[in-house]
């Protein structure tokens, strides 16, 4: 009988993962983002799969390889339009970005000359104005653009579809709300949200546009399967890396080891084309601001530390200081992530179920908050005297008031004086970074003034992450962990007392160790700091703290995406099972609960019935054989039975199967048709109308089924069952009983097919001809095989293609095969040789001279040497 499938994709795993709650019943622990009311406005899964129906079939006979490389042709002309769509909304966002931050740092240290109380107050309202803006916009337009986004791509990646979250207006959302949020200076940053942007942008090109907005194009949905979707968003994905950290190869590594759980080296060419077109569009972006053209852009903005000119060389000593900047990064970064964990279950649970209003009121505390401790804190600070400039030195002291770089001269007394708490806390984050990074500054900050900026920026990073706005924590990450890096480069100068030793190198290896301690990535942060730094010889170290900082973390907690997923009720599948499935096999996973099954012919008030009674996503159809077997021939979709329940068009009378339609008859549908919308809305049931008179027909669902979906026997390990699932994308698995019979076995040389030549439709195996195949078989049949030949005929054939060159003896015992022998030789002259002294030992020595089975030999063998066939008695060579 057949056992329990696994709904929606994820109860396999139901019983080991911390009793995670069923996601048909809708009761996921969301933040705010996934509703409990019902399935249909929580999480659901993605059909990766094709369905090969009879739909499906007909509407690939009907393409030719013109259309083939059409196809092709639009997804290379898809990643161009991704590059470019995601490349100009990451200039957008940055021209906007450092144009209110220049406007805002200007206009305040204009009116600080006069007064440091009015330029207090006007610092705390514009930044109060920027993230009231982002909070509105979140809370009223595009609720699903809150957050960096990445959870959610990862999780739709991952096979999960959670409504809103590739919609126009989630797009417009993140985009106005992160110049917002970012402009306002709170302790976030706008890389995680790019990501979300490009992956909005793929998935809205795939669709079309939106047709809300009346903003679509019939010419531009071309892909509209789950599949298609999955590789255009994982092209967004890897180009919002890109755009954010002008790194196109570390957005490909992103995509790759962060958001999917699957690969294909077809995918990986148009997303290195997609990051590649990211990187030049942003490339020409940057030279037209240079010329002036961006306001108070100029080079700023983009994300690129250029620390070339930094420490060329490391000594042995230094790998200490530089692995207890790993240890350290490993430690904060995990205990950022469980304090994030505390601060947003808080928030869910007690502040945000009060509604939008506290929402904003939130955010904005948080903001005057934030302007308080940037403007207040290097007040207390006592300035220090500007060094002695080097005559060579492009860097000033101090700097202009209101322009970017190091040496900031805030409420000093003096004008060769500076204050550096407000050369990093008075300032934008990416000119903060940039002048702790910056090489030949040794000395400009005090240990007493970095550990305070790490204390209260720290803080205010936990306190902001969570709230109704974008928010990314590359940047922040990075910031937190140049302070201590820096930090740490101070002592290591003051104890070796060398020359070479640089700060801004330890401020580099502090971020990417606190960004490997919480988001636990490692190749791809890697090659992302390599690529905004442009210091290729800092490679090995950075290594060395990423993998320390991540074993690390690794021992107290999960990277934060996952975390923030899990929190947010999306049941990602993790890249390794559970150890506790190791024991369970996936009759176990099923539980107890019936299946519901369909017939191949279905009534149409039992289908009505079975919709309205459950939340199944798919179901699988039995049909029985002449013996009254269960005999289980496909799985239906729920969306694709409401399509047919609503187009009516293949209703019929007869509670028989319809085999005109069955076999070679025309489809009514197109295959588009069964397509599921992008946001994830679709058909309900309750949106049907029927009739008495069409409740009493019948649909044939053979047509429309998926005739040949995944199956595993019932006592197979859940563990080769989680990764089957995962690494194939699916959604649902029948758990059967063991088969009672083996009509093939396939091997690797099976599948391993070649064309004879380009007009040709045959194909044929590389290891064995098929002329040969067939030769053999007329033999069989001349020679009258009984019933029990086919199967030695078939291991015949199988071990023809493992072995070529081969010299194959079969003995039979009564009609048994007894053994087998195989002995490699170069050429058949010398098979011939000796074969017939070899055979008499053989026989002798194991049947004895009386034995008659010697010559009872099992006939018809052939040798195949290039075009020529010969039958030659008791052996055989495939050459």
């Amino acid at each position: 009988m057949l056992s329990n499938h696994f709904e929606n994709g994820m109860d396999m795993a139901r019983l080991a993962w911390s009793r995670l709650p069923h996601s048909e019943d809708g009761e996921l622990d969301g933040v705010g983002l996934l509703s409990t009311s019902s399935n249909r406005n929580g999480v659901e899964s993605l059909d990766y799969e094709v369905i090969e129906n009879y739909a499906y079939r007909e509407e690939q006979a009907q393409r030719g390889k013109f259309f083939v490389g059409y196809n092709v042709a639009v997804k290379w002309f898809f990643a161009l339009l991704i590059g470019i769509g995601t490349g100009l909304a990451a200039v957008f966002i940055n021209i906007s970005v450092e144009n209110f931050a220049g406007w805002k740092f200007s206009l305040t240290f204009n009116i600080i000359q006069k007064s440091y109380l009015a330029g207090f107050l006007m610092y705390i309202l514009i930044n109060l104005a920027l993230v009231f803006s982002s909070v509105y916009i979140i809370t009223h337009f595009a609720p699903a653009a809150a957050g960096s986004g990445i959870p959610e791509i990862k999780g739709y990646l991952n096979g999960i579809d959670i409504p809103g979250i590739l919609l126009f207006r989630t797009l417009i959302g993140k985009i106005f709300g992160s110049i917002g949020s970012v402009g306002g200076g709170l302790a976030l940053g706008k890389e995680g949200p790019l990501v979300h942007t490009g992956a909005c942008i793929a998935s809205l090109l795939g669709q079309g546009g939106s047709t809300k907005y009346h903003l679509s194009s019939r010419w531009l949905q071309g892909f509209k399967s789950d599949r298609d979707r999955r590789d255009l968003v994982t092209c967004g994905c890897a180009a919002g890396v890109a755009a954010a950290f002008r790194a196109p190869v570390g957005g490909v590594l992103f995509a790759l080891e962060e958001v999917t759980s699957w690969w294909r080296s077809q995918l990986m060419w148009r997303v290195f084309f997609t990051s590649a077109v990211v990187a030049v569009v942003v490339r020409v972006a940057m030279g037209w601001c240079k010329s002036g053209n961006c306001g108070h852009f100029g080079a700023g903005g983009f994300i690129i530390w250029d620390i070339s000119d930094g420490q060329e060389d490391y000594s042995f000593e230094e790998l200490l200081p530089m692995a207890v900047i790993g240890i350290i990064g490993g430690l904060l970064g995990a205990l950022f992530n469980q304090l994030t964990i505390y601060v947003t279950r808080w928030r869910r649970n007690y502040l945000h179920k009060k509604g939008n209003r506290v929402k904003i009121y939130e955010a904005c505390l948080i903001s005057v908050l934030t302007s308080v401790i940037s403007f207040g804190l290097p007040l207390l600070r006592n300035c220090s005297p500007c060094p002695d400039s080097d005559p060579g030195s492009e860097i000033e002291c101090p700097r202009a008031p209101g322009a970017d770089g190091n040496y900031v001269n805030f409420y000093c007394g003096k004008d060769k004086e500076y204050n550096d708490l407000a050369t990093i806390f008075f300032n934008t984050q990416d000119d903060a970074i940039r002048n702790l990074f910056s090489a030949k500054t040794i000395h400009e900050f005090s240990a007493k003034s970095l550990l305070t900026f790490l204390v209260m920026f720290y803080t205010l990073a936990v306190v902001t992450f969570g709230t109704a706005v974008p928010a990314g924590q590359f940047v922040p990450g990075i910031m937190i962990g140049s302070t201590y890096g820096r930090l740490v480069g101070i002592f290591t100068v003051n104890h070796y007392k060398k020359l070479n030793i640089d700060e801004g190198t330890y401020a580099l290896l502090g971020a990417a160790s606190f960004l490997g301690g919480s988001m636990r990535m490692t190749v791809s942060l890697c090659v992302i700091m390599v690529e905004i730094t442009n210091n290729l010889k800092l490679l090995p170290l950075i290594m060395l703290v990423l993998l320390i900082s991540k074993a690390v973390g690794d021992v107290f907690n999960e990277g934060l995406y996952d975390e923030q997923a899990r929190l947010r009720g999306i049941p990602l599948l993790e890249s390794r099972p559970k150890y506790v499935m190791r024991k369970m096999t996936a009759r176990e996973a099923c539980g107890n609960q019936k299946v519901l099954s369909l017939p191949q012919v279905v009534k149409v008030a039992d289908a009505v019935s079975i919709l309205r009674s459950n939340k199944h996503n798919g179901f699988p159809v039995v049909d029985h054989t002449r013996d009254g077997e269960p005999l289980v021939i496909g799985l239906m979709l729920r969306s694709h039975l409401l399509v047919l329940l609503q187009s009516k068009i293949d209703f019929q009378h007869s509670p028989l199967p319809s085999h005109s339609r069955s076999g070679s008859g025309a489809i009514r549908h197109n295959f588009s048709e069964f397509a599921k919308p992008v946001s994830s809305k679709g058909i309900s049931i309750d949106d049907i109308y029927l009739s008495s008179e069409d409740l009493e027909m019948y649909i044939d669902l053979a047509p429309f089924l998926n005739p040949s979906p995944y199956v595993v026997p019932e006592d197979m390990s859940l563990t080769k069952v989680y990764n089957l699932f995962r690494q194939l994308g699916l959604r649902h698995i029948f758990v059967v009983p063991r088969a009672s019979r083996v009509i093939g076995v396939i091997t690797r040389k099976d599948l391993l097919i070649e064309e004879e030549s380009e007009d040709s439709a045959t194909m044929e195996l590389q290891s064995t001809s098929v002329r040969g195949q067939r030769h053999k078989t007329r033999l069989l049949e001349e020679n009258g095989a009984d019933a029990e030949r086919p199967l030695l005929n078939g291991l015949l054939v199988q071990n023809q293609r493992y072995l070529k060159g081969s010299f194959v003896i079969v003995f039979r015992d009564n009609g048994r095969n007894y053994s087998w022998y195989f002995v490699n030789f170069f050429n058949v002259v010398l098979v011939l040789s000796i074969y017939p002294i070899w055979y008499l030992y053989f026989c002798f020595s194991h049947f004895g001279t009386s034995s008659k089975t010697c010559f009872d030999m099992w006939t018809c063998n052939e040798v195949t040497l290039g075009d020529v066939d010969h039958t030659i008695l008791n052996w055989q060579v495939t050459y």
